[in-house]
């Protein structure tokens, strides 16, 4: 269970680089050419390590643990920008930091060391389903969706590749899980959550963004996870672990919002050799 934990917060940090790397990115280069820009594709990178380790913490963690934790990477972001960047923290901001943190261990001990269970007839052919679905939506919303809509797909497609994840595991070990349909889920929501998710920080500030997607990546897979694939909470522990997603999902969303997340945005291209970006009209701002 501990390595399996160590793996999803090793996702989150990656997941917060990549995250302030891609929102650099897509206000350098817009539409789909943000795609090709150096940054994009470092960030990608690190999502693609992120998302091998989730999937090591999805074979034996529930959904609920494995994508608070995922989504606790904007603890990550607003730390990063303080040690970092020295950006100033709200006391809010350590309030929301202690609070995921804390929510964080709590679910970790409710839900405990769970294998993933065989999924109900029917769920393959759905997931795959819902997978191409959500990447017929994010294309028909590139051009003029809007950044809160281009948000809200991304996380359907972040919580649809975890959903698929959760259920190819029961088939056995990460080959296995690599060479079943339910791979194609994983791919398609991927690539769906991916191009939203730059869309919508091209367009949208980053940190509603951040927090929609956090929102929408926890609650969704959690909720999919305990009614659907067997996910399951301790003996007594269901009414902490309740607890324990509210005040993770609250301090996500408190962080979302933090200065800090700002001064990431528009620092980072002064310390890697774009001094004048930051000096641009509107630059951080949400744009259209």
């Amino acid at each position: 269970m501990i390595l399996a934990v160590a793996a999803a917060v090793g996702a989150a940090v990656a997941y917060a680089v990549s995250t302030i790397m891609q929102a650099i990115a897509t206000r350098r280069s817009h539409g789909l050419g943000a795609v090709h820009h150096p940054l994009v594709i470092g960030g990608l990178a690190l999502d693609g390590a992120a998302w091998v380790l989730s999937l090591l913490a999805l074979d034996r963690l529930p959904l609920f643990v494995v994508q608070a934790i995922v989504a606790s990477s904007l603890v990550a972001v607003v730390v990063l920008a303080r040690v970092v960047l020295r950006a100033t923290l709200r006391h809010a901001d350590l309030v929301a930091i202690g609070g995921v943190v804390t929510a964080l261990v709590v679910l970790a001990v409710a839900a405990g060391e769970q294998p993933a269970s065989e999924p109900p007839a029917g769920f393959t052919i759905a997931t795959v389903a819902v997978a191409f679905a959500l990447l017929l939506g994010v294309a028909a919303s590139l051009r003029r969706g809007h950044p809160i809509v281009l948000a809200l797909l991304a996380g359907l497609g972040y919580s649809v590749a975890a959903i698929a994840a959760r259920g190819a595991h029961a088939s056995g070990d990460l080959l296995d899980t690599v060479l079943q349909p339910l791979a194609l889920a994983v791919v398609a929501a991927g690539v769906a959550a991916v191009l939203a998710y730059l869309r919508a920080l091209e367009k949208g500030n980053v940190g509603s963004v951040a927090a929609t997607v956090s929102v929408v990546e926890v609650l969704v897979p959690g909720t999919v996870g305990l009614i659907v694939l067997d996910d399951t909470v301790r003996d007594g522990w269901a009414a902490p672990a309740a607890i324990a997603v509210l005040v993770a999902v609250t301090g996500c969303i408190a962080l979302a919002t933090s200065p800090a997340n700002t001064t990431a945005e528009e620092q980072l291209p002064a310390a890697t050799g774009d001094a004048t970006r930051t000096s641009e009209p509107g630059y951080g701002q949400q744009g259209g």
